[in-house]
């Protein structure tokens, strides 16, 4: 009966997998997109831990500055670029790809066009999702953050970060995309530099910025479905449309 139970329990879940691959190819109909289903994780930047100045700025609704980049003495090293962590690691831009996926255990996906799937959306901020994408010869850290930058008013954050220099990534342009019940939310602009601190990405509110009230629009069951795809382009702009 034991086995039996175990067995069972591996095939709901199975099931239950299969089923959001199957609602995130039903938003988004162009067929072959690659669905990517992606776990929260709660950042270790913003632990219990962390100093009362930190977690006094953040009740205010600011995001601790970056510093990391200042400890950088050697212009060939770069610091760790995960968003997830504060890591003291240093090394080659080439090496961060492996640093990420070795140490941090990030996952990444290749293909033009995908389908980033973040499940959980109702677990309480600070909660990142977080993949790399790998695309026209280059990888890109996608990473959607729930955050309260008001108190008390959590908003969900996305951007596109090109692990490369800002030379390279004026190169590209990125879409974001939510699609359900007749609706439609865009985003498009040039994605930033990895070496650029995400934080204050995030909060100058260069991203896809939703509330609440419009994630909820979007979601389904407790999941976000978001369209990505990257071009090659010189133009720089950025727009949000419904």
């Amino acid at each position: 009966m034991l086995f039996f139970t175990q067995c069972f329990g591996a095939v709901l879940d199975l099931i239950h997998l299969r089923f959001q691959h199957y609602k995130a190819k039903r938003v988004f109909s162009a067929a072959g997109q690659l669905v990517c289903v992606v776990n929260p994780t709660h950042s270790l930047k913003y632990a219990p831990t962390r100093s009362a100045a930190a977690q006094a700025s953040t009740e205010q609704g600011i995001l601790p500055p970056c510093h990391h980049h200042e400890a950088v003495h050697d212009p060939q090293l770069v610091p760790c670029t995960c968003p997830l962590f504060s890591c003291p690691w240093e090394g080659h831009l080439e090496v961060v790809v492996s640093h990420l996926r070795q140490t941090h255990r990030i996952n990444i996906l290749q293909g033009a066009e995908i389908v980033f799937l973040a499940t959980d959306m109702h677990l309480p901020a600070p909660t990142d999702w977080i993949i790399m994408h790998s695309c026209l010869g280059h990888q890109f850290l996608l990473l959607l953050r729930k955050q309260e930058k008001y108190e008390g008013h959590p908003q969900f954050f996305a951007t596109m970060m090109l692990i490369g220099t800002p030379t390279q990534a004026n190169n590209f342009t990125y879409r974001l995309e939510l699609n359900r019940n007749q609706r439609r939310l865009k985003w498009e602009a040039t994605p930033r530099s990895i070496l650029e601190c995400v934080d204050s990405v995030i909060s100058d509110g260069d991203c896809l910025v939703l509330n609440t009230s419009l994630a909820q629009l979007f979601s389904d069951n407790g999941s976000l479905a978001i369209g990505i795809a990257i071009t090659t382009s010189k133009v720089h702009s950025s727009e949000a449309e419904i």
